[in-house]
């Protein structure tokens, strides 16, 4: 896969510059139109691509990867305020499967299209921030939204 390397820049600024193309599949299909046909302010309706390096230079970290495979990849970050994964897939349903698979495991996540970023929830609150995305809390395989 060929992949763009960007300097690190805020949502705002990628959702300005980021060519059409780009930022239409970043949030999958239909997100264009919701996005276009929104009311909301730009800085909350942007959500990061699903890109393990692009959403790390969005949170202003490095990331080692961990699993470079078909249905994932996924890169490791560890701070001194906690400890992350960011994991990408290439298509929603592998997202949702994960997300399922998870569940046994309970935890919280934070969610975006065809992305999942693991860690507690006093790390993911200040990611959300950058990145967008649902904060999930996941137990006894159903995933349910945070208040």
């Amino acid at each position: 896969m060929n992949r763009v390397r960007r300097p690190v820049v805020s949502l705002v600024e990628y959702a300005r510059t980021a060519p059409e193309k780009e930022r239409d599949d970043a949030g999958g299909e239909g997100a264009a139109t919701e996005r276009k046909g929104s009311k909301k302010t730009a800085a909350v309706e942007v959500v990061a691509p699903a890109d393990v390096e692009v959403i790390a230079n969005l949170t202003g970290c490095k990331v080692t990867i961990r699993i470079e495979a078909t249905e994932l990849r996924e890169g490791a970050r560890h701070t001194e305020t906690g400890d992350y994964l960011i994991t990408t897939f290439p298509e929603e349903r592998y997202k949702v499967t994960w997300l399922d698979s998870a569940a046994i495991y309970g935890g919280t996540y934070l969610v975006g299209p065809r992305w999942a970023i693991s860690a507690e929830p006093t790390v993911l609150e200040p990611l959300r921030a950058k990145v967008g995305g649902t904060v999930r809390r996941l137990r006894d395989s159903h995933a349910t939204t945070a208040p």
